[in-house]
């Protein structure tokens, strides 16, 4: 195949570049070609989150990493199981929580928490606000900080474009996948995602998308579930049959610094089992 053209005093070509004074013949590869038809996204006229996160919900999220001390793991468990219930049903909080994991395959002795607050910000301050006067709450903490060795946090935003999570039935492994992206190329993702996940939601394992708002930035986390690790491989390689998905993950590579990927175990009080 031959493309030709005028460029300045060049020609463009595939299979050869030959430079002779100022006339330049370069090789064009099929790289070359699918970037200038990828699809680009518009200017910004507004923030990535009221761009990207659903119109008809006001709903905010926090992860939490608990890096638990060994010995300690099992009576983390315990004490979650009491205390985290008891946080999900309590009809005066804005918080309910939407699982929790511990780590399987990834960082050894890590436990994971997805919560949500119901109405945004304003759910965060009434939810501290709260919590701050209770004194089951206080000694709950002092007990926990004592079985953990580090423990971080971050505030995200759900992608419009996918699932809403809810509650689901087990027994489910799940796997947290994390994008470290290069900053100001989140709408260039979700772009392309918001077409894509078509091809992952067709068999369920997709349960929940998210942008960081505050912690480390340009961050997303996708939640799956599977059976197993074999129904994670079978389901993951079944995608490439589906059209659109190659263009997804070629599109979207470019725009990674850093990855990495959990598998894990829902807790015994986990709605996502």
């Amino acid at each position: 195949m031959l493309l030709t053209g005028s460029v300045g005093y060049g020609l463009l070509t595939f299979g050869m570049r030959k430079v002779i004074g100022q006339n330049s013949i370069r090789c064009v590869s099929s790289a070359d070609v699918k970037n200038f038809f990828m699809p680009k996204v518009a200017p910004r006229t507004d923030s990535q989150s009221s761009l990207l996160t659903k119109k008809d919900v006001n709903h905010l999220y926090k992860i939490q990493f608990h890096n638990v001390k060994p010995e300690a793991l099992e009576d983390y468990r315990n004490l979650c199981g009491e205390f985290i219930p008891q946080l999900s049903k309590n009809p005066d909080l804005p918080l309910e929580c939407v699982g929790s994991w511990s780590s399987w395959y990834g960082e050894q002795d890590q436990v994971v928490h997805l919560w949500r607050y119901k109405d945004g910000f304003p759910s965060v301050r009434e939810t501290n606000s709260f919590l701050g006067k209770e004194d089951w709450y206080k000694t709950m903490r002092k007990d926990r900080s004592k079985m953990l060795n580090s423990r971080s946090n971050e505030l995200l935003y759900e992608f419009s474009f996918w699932n809403e999570v809810v509650p689901r039935e087990g027994p489910n492994i799940y796997e947290l996948r994390t994008y470290h992206l290069k900053p100001g190329t989140l709408l260039e993702w979700a772009n392309n995602w918001a077409r894509g996940i078509r091809a992952r939601q067709q068999s369920n394992e997709a349960v929940g998308g998210f942008f960081s708002e505050i912690g480390p930035l340009s961050v997303v986390h996708h939640l799956w579930a599977y059976k197993d690790l074999q129904h994670r491989k079978d389901t993951r390689q079944s995608a490439w049959e589906k059209p659109g998905w190659d263009d997804v993950v070629y599109y979207t590579v470019p725009l990674i610094q850093q990855m990495s990927s959990k598998i894990l175990t829902p807790l015994p009080h986990s709605p996502l089992q």
